[in-house]
């Protein structure tokens, strides 16, 4: 029997990162935040001081509500932090190489015990299972962006994931963050990703051919088909440099025509232009 999860550890601390630490704090779990730069973790906690601030100045927490969740944050350094954690999310950023060695080391930092999960949006979770001596604790957990308003978890097992360790984590996303697990295969882009992508992609596709502008096109989705947003304004939130990744990741592995970046976002990648998080993408933000 596996022990309840009360403690969460997040390995990295970007915006994903983030993002899932702050929803499992606010959960009321204890929260241990690893990386390994020093200048990146204190931007981190730093961020989601700020982030736990806002919502107690829009009454969604007390402040003395905030300050309590704030206690059980606990930064980490040093990967041997985390060891004390009941389940461990791999939020490092979309590289492969990146994430199997993350993943590795991650395994001999905790109990044997410890079920460890990648967030993962487009690496086949079994191609990440590959460094496991004990495949049977690992899955895909996948969160989506901005973690606070988005209800939705994929959670993607491999053939080797123990049934235990998926009910588990279906009962924690659901029970515990108050969030709707979505059980899925373990294929490319899963579900979500492998319908957004090509999806925005294409919409790049179509501007990049001069048929229309990019407030034709978000309009056309948003007036004509009831889309909460248009494709090229989602693409600026989620961020264009992650767009990229997953399509490259997807590309890589099915080799879909649909999912070949077209040049203006590559163009405006070179740029540095990344969309709401650098002031530009598809449209301007300063």
């Amino acid at each position: 029997m596996r022990r309840a999860i009360d403690t969460v550890a997040v390995v990295g601390s970007g915006a994903m990162g983030r993002g899932i630490a702050e929803a499992c704090l606010r959960r009321g779990l204890t929260v241990i935040l690893h990386d390994a730069s020093p200048t990146a973790l204190d931007t981190a906690c730093n961020a989601l001081a700020a982030s736990l601030q806002r919502a107690a100045a829009k009454g969604q927490l007390t402040p003395d509500d905030a300050a309590q969740v704030l206690e059980h944050l606990v930064p980490s350094e040093e990967l041997a932090g985390i060891h004390a954690a009941n389940l461990v999310i791999e939020a490092v950023p979309e590289r492969l190489e990146l994430k199997l060695a993350v993943l590795r080391n991650i395994e001999t930092s905790v109990s044997a015990e410890t079920i460890i999960a990648t967030n993962t949006s487009s690496i086949p979770i079994t191609r990440l299972s590959l460094p496991f001596a004990d495949p049977s604790r690992f899955l895909g957990l996948h969160f989506f962006n901005p973690v606070s308003k988005m209800p939705l978890v994929e959670v993607i097992s491999t053939m080797e994931t123990d049934d235990k360790v998926q009910n588990t984590i279906e009962l924690f996303v659901r029970d515990q963050l108050g969030k709707t697990p979505l059980v899925v295969t373990d294929r490319p882009g899963f579900v979500v990703n492998a319908l957004l992508i090509p999806f925005l992609l294409s919409a790049a596709r179509m501007m990049d051919s001069g048929y229309a502008s990019a407030e034709a096109i978000d309009e056309g989705m948003t007036l004509g088909c009831g889309h909460p947003m248009g494709p090229l304004k989602l693409s600026d939130l989620v961020g264009l440099d992650v767009v990229c990744e997953v399509a490259d990741a997807l590309y890589d592995g099915t080799k879909d025509a649909a999912l070949i970046v077209p040049n203006n976002l590559r163009r405006l990648l070179e740029r540095g232009h990344l969309g709401q998080k650098s002031g530009r993408g598809f449209y301007s933000y300063t």
